[in-house]
């Protein structure tokens, strides 16, 4: 991954894009430290495809149709000594 500073990464703006839609993601740093990275938006929509939402993953489950019978137990609370 190629490194770009914020002064090079702005002026060279037309430059970053290319060679993140050419050679993959380009990191940025402010100070030295990194700070961001620029992805093509092919990379970008194939890492934002492997992960599912919470929803459409707790659907897919094979448990979906089960009937758990779930009740808090109310039982009284133990005296501990801390």
């Amino acid at each position: 991954m190629q490194t770009w500073q914020l002064q090079q990464a702005k002026a060279r703006f037309s430059a970053l894009l290319r060679d993140a839609s050419e050679r993959g993601p380009q990191a940025i740093t402010v100070r030295g430290r990194p700070a961001a990275v620029v992805l093509s938006t092919d990379d970008y929509e194939r890492l934002r495809g492997h992960k599912p939402s919470l929803v459409a993953f707790l659907r897919a489950s094979p448990l979906v149709e089960v009937d758990l019978d779930v009740e808090r137990d109310r039982s009284p609370v133990r005296e501990s000594d801390l």
